[in-house]
């Protein structure tokens, strides 16, 4: 079994290496490679797609489906796309952080996570959220504003075993731009170079505008509390509208204001993050993977304060997201970033929701359709009717 699940999760290049070199993601395959490498009955795995990307997630879901057939396995998970990839029955968490927690009685895949959504558990008659998470059902055009924002040329960045290649593209006020592809691929790369912490090898980008920019790690940048930050960046936004609304409420801000900002654990921190970056005045807002550390709700309820943000104020972010969900929340238009992961990467786009989604799922070999009752994306099952019919179709991205 160990030298299939090294095949499976791409492992065979670490092996030699040791465990204190590896990185958040090769540390999580490897723990997981370990845990199902166990004759057991029983499998308990705690937020496998943590530190992965999209593709490798879809791996891990594969292989879960494989072992289960003579198994128990039981899964907690954040990123609902993996779960509903994967599981053939949901119990519900809800109750008061810190305080108490309780379960919900079994239910079907489909209907556990709508019911999560929905925040209301029918047949115990419990509402555990004020309001519902819906997904809009987006007509996947072009962006249809002319109002351009900025417009970067062809890039280029060469490290010693790493190239990226850029291509030209504009971004328009208003809009949100998502970013998607395999880890090492160069985003977080071409994010930097937008944001001025890199440079390019080759081209030049000259931007006559103003930026705001969160990075992909953020622990150990600031001394003092919750409150002393965001007030370094801009006191007046605190308490006024559309921020106090919009951001710091939604996303909890308020409960820990007074708290050490090194004292903060990883979703606190990220929260705290995006925030940061939200308030602080800019053009372009380039956001590093919002919703690494964050529960649903919480992804959820960052994903909204993006949006409104830059439709309140009519600003332009782009976000790198390995959450489909999240990224198909946010995302007005998409950029595809493809390639071989710590050798070469190439952009595609930006371009509409349909052909970005089409583009990146296509190359997962994935296929995903439009529940219809919250609208959220679901995974077809690989194989099934639905995912032989559209892609048959070249068409992976339902958006009817």
């Amino acid at each position: 079994i160990v030298p299939y699940l090294v095949e499976k999760l791409e492992l065979e290049d670490i092996m030699d290496r040791k465990m204190n070199e590896l990185s958040g993601g090769e540390l999580q395959r490897v723990a997981i490679t370990a845990s199902l490498s166990k004759d057991a009955e029983f499998y308990f795995i705690d937020e496998p797609s943590s530190y992965l990307d999209v593709r490798q997630r879809l791996k891990v879901a594969d292989v879960l489906n494989e072992m289960k057939e003579n198994r128990a396995i039981v899964i907690v998970e954040h990123d609902l796309a993996v779960l509903d990839y994967l599981s053939d029955y949901i119990n519900v968490l809800y109750g008061e952080p810190g305080v108490y927690g309780i379960v919900s009685n079994v239910k079907n895949t489909r209907e556990g996570i709508n019911i999560f959504l929905k925040g209301f558990l029918p047949d115990e008659n419990v509402r555990f959220r004020k309001k519902s998470i819906s997904f809009d059902k987006k007509s996947p055009q072009e962006w249809l504003s002319e109002d351009v924002l900025m417009k970067f040329p062809e890039l280029k960045k060469e490290y010693d075993e790493f190239t990226l290649k850029v291509n030209s593209g504009e971004l328009y006020n208003g809009e949100v731009v998502g970013i998607v592809g395999p880890n090492g691929i160069g985003k977080t790369t071409f994010v930097k170079m937008l944001a001025g912490v890199e440079d390019p090898t080759k081209g030049k980008i000259d931007l006559d505008i103003s930026v705001s920019y969160k990075p992909q790690y953020i622990k150990g940048s600031f001394s003092g509390t919750v409150r002393q930050y965001l007030s370094s960046i801009d006191p007046k936004k605190l308490n006024k509208s559309p921020y106090k609304d919009e951001i710091i409420d939604p996303l909890g801000l308020d409960d820990m204001m007074e708290r050490d900002v090194d004292g903060l654990s990883g979703g606190e921190l990220q929260r705290v993050a995006v925030t940061g970056c939200l308030i602080r005045e800019a053009d372009l807002y380039l956001i590093d993977e919002p919703s690494a550390y964050l529960d649903v709700e919480q992804r959820m309820a960052t994903s909204r304060a993006m949006r409104r943000i830059m439709e309140k104020k009519e600003r332009t972010a782009m976000v790198v997201e390995h959450d489909i969900l999240m990224a198909d929340y946010v995302s007005d238009r998409m950029m595809v970033f493809d390639g071989e992961s710590g050798i070469h990467g190439k952009t595609l786009g930006p371009m509409g929701m349909e052909d970005g989604m089409n583009e990146f799922l296509s190359i997962l070999d994935i296929t995903f359709r439009r529940d219809p009752e919250t609208g959220r994306p679901r995974a077809n099952k690989k194989d099934s009717r639905l995912d032989r019919e559209q892609k048959n179709k070249n068409n992976y991205y339902y958006t009817q």
